[in-house]
């Protein structure tokens, strides 16, 4: 007798976040704080004390938002770890509302992202006016794209 499953899932089951233990945890890596992905900018180890664990002060910045968090773990606990990837894709276009239009390397179109409203931005749409041809950097993890970066392609 079979029986009939269904599983209805909407990705390829890779998680968002794998757990990595405190004290394996370092500067410049990533860390998910108060739920947010961030980049650790500092940290610092204090002794063992009276109850046996070494504690862990963590300070990150949002990846995304780039606001400051701090956190204190015992240095034997797992504190979840973001799944971060980076994606270079060139820019076809800016359209009049600051949405880009994108393309990989294997020729898929991406126009869900906004130009940056920072300098990098500015930076962007001006050498793109200017004719130049543009590689932008693309930073995803957690549902979460942006753009971190960009180079002129000179090809």
């Amino acid at each position: 007798m079979a029986s009939e499953e269904n599983f209805d899932t909407g990705d390829a089951g890779a998680s968002q976040t794998y757990p990595q233990q405190c004290s394996s945890l370092r500067k410049n890596g990533y860390v998910l704080m108060k739920g947010r992905p961030c980049k650790i900018v500092d940290m610092s180890t204090s002794k063992t004390g009276k109850h046996g664990h070494a504690k862990v002060h963590l300070v990150g910045i949002d990846l995304f938002n780039g606001k400051k968090y701090e956190d204190i773990c015992p240095s034997t606990h797992n504190m979840e770890v973001p799944n971060v990837k980076r994606k270079d894709y060139t820019l076809l276009d800016v359209s009049d509302d600051r949405i880009l239009e994108l393309m990989d390397d294997d020729g898929n179109l991406k126009s869900d992202l906004n130009l940056p409203v920072n300098d990098m931005g500015k930076e962007i749409k001006d050498k793109f006016d200017e004719g130049l041809m543009l590689v932008l950097t693309v930073m995803s993890t957690m549902s979460d794209e942006q753009v971190i970066g960009y180079k002129v392609d000179n090809k």
